[in-house]
């Protein structure tokens, strides 16, 4: 078991910020979880994901900031555009499985009462 200092705590309170700052918030890892299936356009991604048009926007461009999403401008009339995730994205697979693990506990142990 690692010993906890207060550097440790400090560093790890860091990690765990910078994390968020990058994944968190209620969309974030939604869309992340949804584009693991394939390239998806604008409206298809806004339509899966249940997000409105206007924060779906926002959220694109944060994660393709962060470089987890990448964008394609497709040569179409009229263009459009299909978004994909990075192969840096991968590095979220152990977090996401987590999560979702976790997610699946904590609804049965809510549903069932216990």
């Amino acid at each position: 078991m690692q010993t906890h200092t207060v550097e440790s705590c400090a560093k790890a309170k860091l990690a765990i910020r910078d994390t968020l700052d990058v994944v968190g918030g209620k969309w974030k890892l939604v869309l992340i979880s949804v584009l693991r299936s394939g390239k998806k356009g604008f409206n298809e991604l806004s339509r899966e994901a249940g997000i409105s048009p206007r924060i779906l926007s926002k959220e694109l461009q944060e994660l393709e900031l962060n470089g987890l999403v990448s964008r394609e401008v497709c040569n179409t009339k009229p263009v459009t555009v299909q978004y994909g995730l990075t192969e840096y994205s991968d590095t979220l697979g152990e977090v996401l499985s987590a999560m979702e693990k976790w997610g699946y506990e904590h609804r049965r142990r809510i549903v069932s009462g216990t």
